[in-house]
């Protein structure tokens, strides 16, 4: 069973950046399209473990800051051709602004 729980705030990532939080002792980066769509994935590159958050965002993709490995936001998958996917985690935005993360519900 899984359950909602609070991550921040849109505020707090401007449009076309990311920027990394801690959600149950793991870190991942979220997303602020300049489409105001919003992602959340592993903080690091499969290649190298670039730090994702500090890449380019364009659409629905990330491009690895370290060595241009894109990936698709939305499903994860390696556009390069060179790399393997990135992990992606459910995330939504409520009505006021916060961003939601669907995890598992504790035990």
């Amino acid at each position: 069973m899984t359950t909602k729980i609070f991550i921040g705030s849109l505020d707090q990532i401007p449009k076309g950046e990311a920027r990394n939080f801690i959600v149950r002792d793991r870190e991942i980066a979220v997303y602020h399209t300049h489409a105001g769509e919003v992602y959340a994935t592993q903080p690091g590159c499969p290649h190298k473990q670039g730090p994702l958050a500090d890449g380019l965002i364009g659409g629905a993709t990330i491009l690895c800051p370290l060595h241009d490995r894109l990936f698709d936001l939305r499903t994860g998958q390696n556009l390069s051709g060179d790399c393997t996917d990135i992990q992606i985690y459910p995330v939504s935005l409520t009505e006021d602004g916060r961003i939601a993360m669907e995890v598992e519900a504790a035990t």
